[in-house]
């Protein structure tokens, strides 16, 4: 398999940038480098992505891909997201292979966080 077709970035909308820069940022450590009013890159320590000024959200409800974090420490991964602006919109919950929560940030945007 060719290595030059992995997934190697990923961009999020966000009405408000700041928003997400601070949720990601406390809720999972992520480190953020600002482009200016529009735009706003980010690295979770393993994938770097985006942030975009736009006032859609990313839902898998309206098609859109889901995007599934990995935690070891799936508790406190829920607690970080709650805690820190998200809202919880599956609580945890198991599925074959493994446990996790779907949540939706400060913006609307859906993501997952799956754990063994």
């Amino acid at each position: 398999m060719s290595t030059n077709t992995k997934i190697n970035y990923i961009e999020f909308p966000a009405a408000d940038l700041d928003a997400a820069q601070a949720f990601y940022e406390k809720a999972f450590g992520w480190e953020f480098t600002d482009y200016g009013p529009e735009y706003k890159a980010f690295n979770d320590g393993t994938m770097d992505g985006g942030f975009y000024k736009a006032a859609m959200k990313s839902d898998s409800d309206q098609g859109a891909a889901l995007v599934v974090l990995y935690s070891e420490e799936l508790e406190a991964a829920e607690q970080a997201v709650a805690a820190h602006g998200g809202k919880i919109v599956k609580p945890i919950f198991s599925f074959p292979g493994g446990r996790r929560f779907h949540f939706t940030d400060p913006n609307g945007n859906e993501l997952a966080v799956w754990s063994e």
